[in-house]
């Protein structure tokens, strides 16, 4: 590669030039990269159409769980774990399930407290992260 100011001829890693201190093609070509490589990095950072859409999906009225439904199904069929399935919390829900049957009913003590946390507001969304509704 050679200098486009003086003509002399540069090294292959160099990014100026020895004899006048120009910089050298290489050099711009790679300011030129980074810059590029910044833009698309702030492109791809930024949130797609899609990614916002789904987001604004959640907060719909009609994706609201109520509060009611899940306190009630937890007091009354909270051995089944229905509170928690309804939710979405499914890990908690088998919990409940296995533990209510495994105790032979007196597990079924938990499911019972949880409604009615759920109720009193203790647990205020689904596994979405959706707040429940009134």
């Amino acid at each position: 590669m050679y200098c486009t100011r003086c003509g002399t001829q540069l090294e292959s890693d160099s990014n100026f030039c020895s004899k006048c201190g120009t910089k050298s093609a290489f050099a711009q070509s790679a300011s030129e990269q980074s810059k590029q490589t910044s833009q698309e990095q702030s492109f791809y950072e930024q949130p797609s159409y899609n990614q916002q859409s789904t987001q604004q999906e959640y907060t719909q009225p009609s994706e609201q769980k109520s509060k009611l439904v899940a306190g009630l199904l937890q007091i009354f069929l909270g051995w089944l774990g229905l509170g928690r399935f309804y939710l979405g919390y499914t890990g908690i829900a088998v919990a409940q399930l296995l533990v209510s049957v495994l105790t032979l009913g007196i597990g079924a003590i938990w499911p019972l407290i949880d409604g009615i946390l759920i109720l009193t507001g203790s647990v205020a969304t689904d596994a979405k992260g959706v707040p429940l509704k009134d």
